[in-house]
């Protein structure tokens, strides 16, 4: 059973920039939410939120998150936002995942995610410039960064 929604996540992050004064595009949100999906199945064997995410061009996206925030465009996303209450084992998560993350740019971590077996793997042969709504499985990113979390604990 997920434990929240990708728009309670989105909103967490969103309300952190707002908090430091930090540039967050639909771009950048977009990935956020996605490592944290990603690690929260990896380390914690079961999804964060229900949402799925896509193999889209410029990495990973949940379409319903990206419309709605496509109004921005490339500009920084101005919302009033107010972190849920999440359980403590969730906000010590995404406290854990800020500091991993946050400080990178859009781009940066979108080279990030197509470094990576679940992107890779729901893209297939596709070049990097066609269009794709294949699904990023859970399964996928749950194996791809289980491996991961084992590999930084030795």
């Amino acid at each position: 059973m997920a434990h929240t929604t990708a728009a309670a996540i989105a909103d967490y992050f969103i309300w952190l920039a707002n908090e430091t004064g930090s540039y967050l595009s639909n771009l950048k949100l977009q990935k956020l939410v996605y490592y944290a999906q990603a690690w929260h199945l990896g380390i914690y064997g079961q999804s964060l939120f229900d949402e799925d995410f896509e193999a889209w061009i410029h990495g990973p996206v949940i379409p319903g998150l990206y419309q709605e925030y496509k109004s921005f465009g490339w500009k920084p996303i101005l919302k009033n936002a107010e972190p849920q209450h999440f359980s403590q084992e969730i906000r010590d998560f995404l406290e854990e995942l800020t500091e991993a993350y946050f400080g990178c740019d859009a781009f940066e971590l979108e080279q990030m995610t197509h470094h990576e077996d679940p992107w890779i793997k729901a893209r297939g042969n596709l070049s990097l410039d066609t269009s794709s709504n294949a699904i990023l499985s859970k399964e996928s990113m749950r194996d791809y960064y289980k491996t991961r979390a084992e590999a930084e604990e030795e």
